[in-house]
C-alpha cells in the first residue's frame, strides 16, 4: 500500500521561497531586466508567488509568464502526449534574465524541454533556473541556480507539492510506492 509523509508545511515552504526571491534579487540588481518564466503546470502558481515578492523587493511589478515544455521533451514515446497548456510570455525575451520556474526538479528533462520551448521565442541575456524541491536524480547536466529545499529521494519515491485552491504552495509530500 502506497504511503505518503509530508516534509515541508507552509511556513516552512513560504520562508524557502522568500529567501529564493531574495537570492534572485541579489543576483539581479536591475530588476527590471528579470523576467519570470513558470514551467506549466507546477512552476507557474511559484512563478506568480515569486513575482509577487519579488516586486515588493525591486519597488515594481516584475513580468510573470509560463511555458509549455510538452511539444519538446524527448521521452514522448515513453510518456505519451499529456493535454498542452498555453506559453503565455508578456513581451520579448530577448536581452532579458529569464528565471524558469518548476516545483520539482529531479532527471533535468522538463527543464531542458522548457528551454528548448524559451529559444524559440528569441534570445535572452541568461537563462537561470530556481526550484522549489530539488531531488536529485539528473540525467542530463542540468543543474539550479536557486534552491529552496534540497530533499534526496529514492528514484521510486514522488514529490509532490500540494497547492491551496488559490495556488498557494500548502504541503510538499513525498510517496512511496
Amino acid at each position: 500500500m502506497p504511503e505518503e509523509r509530508t516534509v515541508l508545511e507552509a511556513d516552512a515552504i513560504g520562508r524557502a521561497w522568500r529567501r529564493v526571491a531574495h537570492e534572485i534579487a541579489e543576483a539581479n540588481a536591475d530588476g527590471s531586466a528579470v523576467l519570470l518564466v513558470g514551467i506549466q503546470r507546477g512552476g507557474v502558481p511559484l512563478a506568480a508567488l515569486l513575482g509577487e515578492t519579488l516586486g515588493g523587493i525591486f519597488g515594481h511589478d516584475v513580468a510573470v509568464g509560463s511555458v509549455e515544455p510538452g511539444l519538446h521533451r524527448d521521452d514522448l514515446s515513453q510518456r505519451g502526449m499529456s493535454e498542452l497548456l498555453p506559453t503565455e510570455l508578456p513581451g520579448d525575451i530577448a536581452d532579458k534574465v529569464i528565471v524558469l520556474v518548476d516545483d520539482v526538479l529531479s532527471t533535468g528533462r522538463t527543464v531542458r524541454a522548457s528551454i528548448d520551448a524559451l529559444l524559440g521565442f528569441g534570445r535572452p541575456r541568461c537563462i537561470r533556473l530556481a526550484v522549489l524541491i530539488d531531488r536529485g536524480h539528473r540525467e542530463l547536466p542540468i543543474r539550479p541556480d536557486f534552491v529552496g529545499k534540497n530533499l534526496p529521494t529514492h528514484p521510486d519515491e514522488h514529490v509532490e507539492v500540494r497547492l491551496t485552491d488559490s495556488g498557494a504552495p500548502q504541503s510538499v509530500v513525498i510517496k512511496t510506492p
